[in-house]
């Protein structure tokens, strides 16, 4: 089952009914339980990015959000986004990646399965929410100067 078909069968736990339309102003889209979803997108990575953000809508968000000039509007965009990145990415993802030998942003993004712009801009994310770097599991996850990971060693591997 590709990564699209496990976020449209979440939607359907959620409730939410997901189709694919003729959107012309946004990738995706959700009212109330019913999430669109640009017919045209040429792939399944771009159009499991767009969905699991929409999902997260519907998990994190509350009325029309479509003008971002309103701060609260641009609040809710932004958690939601996080939630996606997580649910597409996240530490572990990244972590991961690493594991199997990826190098650049292009092989990370081949190896999860996500658009390599959707992991950058997920980079920039938890670059603002955790800092220059920060401790997951047996790692540290570094996003300045950088992108790195490096294992942590454990105390009985220090002797």
């Amino acid at each position: 089952m590709t990564a699209y078909e496990e976020l449209i069968k979440e939607a359907d736990q959620k409730g939410c009914i997901v189709v694919e339309r003729d959107l012309t102003a946004n990738d995706g889209l959700i009212v109330g339980k019913r999430i669109g979803i640009r017919k045209s997108i040429q792939t399944e990575a771009q159009k499991a990015d767009v969905l699991a953000e929409e999902i997260a809508h519907y998990e994190s968000s509350c009325g029309n959000i479509l003008n971002q000039s309103i701060s609260l509007n641009r609040q809710q965009e932004l958690r939601a986004r996080l939630i996606a990145y997580d649910k597409r990415i996240g530490l572990s993802g990244l972590i991961r990646a690493y594991e199997h030998g990826c190098q650049t942003f292009f092989d990370v993004s081949e190896y999860l399965g996500v658009q390599e712009s959707f992991l950058r801009e997920a980079i920039d994310c938890y670059k603002r929410k955790y800092g220059t770097a920060t401790k997951y599991e047996d790692y540290i996850v570094c996003f300045e100067p950088r992108m790195a990971i490096i294992r942590r060693l454990t105390k009985g591997e220090l002797k």
